[in-house]
């Protein structure tokens, strides 16, 4: 639990907020968590290489450097559905940090597309326990809290 927490930037009470919410979801708990931490909107900025850490994808969502379906949020929190496009604000592409962190960056994964020259993406579908690379034994996380 601790792991997840500190890996996504989380405090306690919106950690167990999102556990919450997945154990009202159909499917496996578990599972349903790791999906919701990863649709988060300061997550995708990361996963997509618009930021070097999920806590600098944090500070650029809360600073409005990023547009979700072309309106601003600084909500970090902000939970992506698939059809949603995300892009780095046109007046902040020409900062340094959003120029190096998109070259610098190669990674893919299959829930997103990315257009790293033009700081857009989309995020297709939502993620499965078999696309998270994360090594995050989320059935202890269950355990806990089923308690």
């Amino acid at each position: 639990k601790q792991k997840a927490k500190y890996t996504y930037g989380l405090l306690e009470k919106q950690f167990r907020n999102l556990f919450d919410k997945a154990a009202g979801k159909r499917g496996v708990t578990g599972e349903n968590l790791l999906t919701f931490l990863e649709s988060r909107l300061d997550n995708t900025v990361y996963r997509m290489g618009f930021a070097r850490t999920r806590r600098q994808a944090r500070q650029f969502v809360t600073h409005g450097h990023i547009l979700v379906n072309e309106r601003r949020s600084d909500r970090p929190s902000h939970e992506m559905r698939p059809g949603d496009m995300v892009e780095v604000r046109p007046k902040s592409r020409r900062l340094e940090v959003f120029r190096e962190n998109a070259e610098r960056n190669r990674r893919t994964f299959p829930w997103l597309e990315t257009d790293r020259r033009d700081m857009k993406g989309k995020f297709v579908e939502m993620p499965t326990r078999q696309d998270i690379p994360e090594n995050i034994r989320e059935q202890l996380i269950v355990e806990l809290y089923s308690k």
